[in-house]
């Protein structure tokens, strides 16, 4: 058992390895893709494609009632379940004929007015298709995980950002990159990725069209499991979708699509922090499911401790460094048709720090089955969140800040880590780790950088005020080397131990 449970382990180093190449390389080429979008299509389109892909984000998630999460945990568990692939994909087909239906009723009735304002109707479209590929493109890569093919699965997602990259300059070169031709250029880096996915499982044995019988007991037998897993998110979904959404409409409503832009960057740019840590979910998930089916609870502690806490500090270290940097951010990315958003950057650049502890923490609460209780909780946390939204977004004369994309964004990162403690905290005793032990290294940990990250940004921008960019890097190259030294002698600080520093430093030496 020992023996397999280290093949285990070597598995998942490799595949994060290659989840944490591409991702970095996927940031590389972020970085320059969000140095042109924003710029190209402006604050006001740029804001038009947020809300509506926003809009659709949450509708799809609610749809599928987080069952992906319960398909990835059942088909890690057993991938040779052919039935089961079939089984989704029906389901898949019933979430897209809903999310069609919803839309073009919304037109007919002329909804869309009311629930898209401002929008024009062929956007709306654009987005629902954008929605659905985006969820489409996500299972397909949590069966390549699933199935044990994530290196070569990453190479694909790898050659597809490139490809993207180099027919975004050529659109942008050539002065055609409007918001149009900006949706039918991510179509097409979908249906690429999706060709290549279903190649990669059929040449890896694991075909998606696989000739099986489904009959009618096993279609009961999984509905049965499927709802058993997600019904209890059924009413935290809904809750959580018009929280999301209400959000959304509120800015837009009240502040418009250039706040929506606005918005949008600061999201966009807090995603490039998460990059790094969001390759960890899928495997950590998957490892979870693993080890919970063998009742292997010392097992998911020590998985837990390894893993998480590093992955906590580096988001952090991305996260409070563009925080402290938010004006040079906003100028490398967004010209200074984004200078208003300089708050809203500020703000929202912590959300992937606790955004990486929410999705770590929720695959512990999938792999255990406890819906239930991630439910009650995200209901919780909904209830609070739209009282503050409303006071945070609308206008005087509704008794609100009118904080525009600032509020949304303070709204969202307080929220956050309320909801992720609370994560914390009631799954803390099951798996046996020390909740005051992870708040401590959470405000230690973020406490620390911001301050790293001021201090080098205090000293360094009076000697670099005429050459920003030149600024940013110095800085970004002493942040670094101020963190990496203080992680060396106190590795706590990082979520580490000393003896995980030793074997850091023993891959260095030839």
């Amino acid at each position: 058992m020992k023996k397999m449970s280290s093949r285990t382990t070597d598995s998942f180093n490799k595949r994060y390895l290659y989840k944490l190449t591409t991702n970095f390389a996927g940031l590389l080429i972020g970085l320059i893709s969000q140095t042109i979008i924003p710029r190209s299509l402006g604050p006001r389109a740029y804001g038009d494609f947020n809300y509506l892909t926003g809009f659709f984000s949450q509708l799809i998630s609610f749809l599928e009632l987080n069952t992906s999460t319960g398909y990835f945990t059942m088909l890690s568990k057993n991938p040779q379940d052919s039935r089961l692939v079939r089984f989704y994909m029906l389901f898949g087909i019933l979430v897209c004929l809903a999310v069609f239906f919803f839309t073009s009723s919304s037109h007919i009735m002329s909804l869309h007015m009311y629930i898209w304002p401002g929008e024009q109707i062929g956007f709306i479209y654009l987005a629902a298709g954008f929605g659905l590929f985006t969820w489409i493109t996500q299972i397909l890569s949590q069966m390549a995980d699933a199935y044990g093919l994530t290196v070569t699965a990453e190479k694909a997602k790898m050659l597809q950002r490139l490809l993207g990259l180099c027919l975004l300059v050529w659109l942008f070169v050539s002065g055609k990159l409007d918001l149009t031709v900006f949706f039918l250029y991510n179509y097409a880096l979908f249906i690429f990725l999706l060709a290549a996915f279903i190649f990669i499982m059929q040449r890896g044995g694991f075909s998606l069209f696989k000739r099986t019988e489904l009959t009618a007991h096993h279609v009961r037998l999984y509905a049965r499991e499927s709802y058993t897993y997600g019904h209890p998110l059924f009413v935290s979904g809904l809750i959580g979708m018009v929280a999301n959404i209400f959000d959304m409409w509120l800015l837009q409503v009240m502040s418009g699509s250039v706040e929506q832009g606005f918005f949008g960057l600061s999201t966009q740019i807090g995603a490039l922090c998460f990059l790094f840590t969001g390759a960890m979910t899928p495997l950590l998930m998957r490892e979870f499911s693993i080890v919970h089916a063998e009742n292997d609870i010392g097992r998911m502690n020590r998985l837990f401790e390894k893993y998480i806490p590093p992955m906590f500090s580096i988001a952090a270290f991305f996260s409070c460094f563009v925080s402290i940097n938010a004006g040079k951010v906003i100028h490398i990315f967004g010209s200074k048709q984004y200078d208003a958003a300089l708050w809203a950057v500020t703000v929202m650049a912590f959300y992937p720090i606790h955004q990486t502890y929410g999705q770590l923490v929720a695959s512990a609460y999938f792999a255990m089955g406890k819906t239930t209780l991630y439910r009650n909780i995200g209901i919780f946390v909904s209830a609070v969140g739209v009282p503050m939204s409303f006071f945070l977004i609308a206008s005087p004369e509704y008794l609100g800040a009118s904080a525009g994309a600032a509020g949304l964004a303070i709204k969202m990162v307080v929220i956050n880590i309320i909801s992720v403690n609370a994560l914390l905290f009631y799954i803390s005793k099951p798996i046996g780790i020390s909740f005051v032990h992870y708040l401590r290294h959470q405000a230690l940990c973020i406490g620390f950088m911001t301050v790293t990250a001021y201090v080098t940004a205090i000293i360094i921008d009076p000697l670099t005020k005429d050459h920003m960019i030149t600024g940013f890097l110095i800085s970004g190259i002493i942040y670094t080397i101020a963190v990496s030294a203080f992680a060396f002698f106190i590795p706590s600080v990082a979520g580490l131990k000393k003896g995980d520093i030793q074997n850091i430093l023993k891959t260095f030496r030839p």
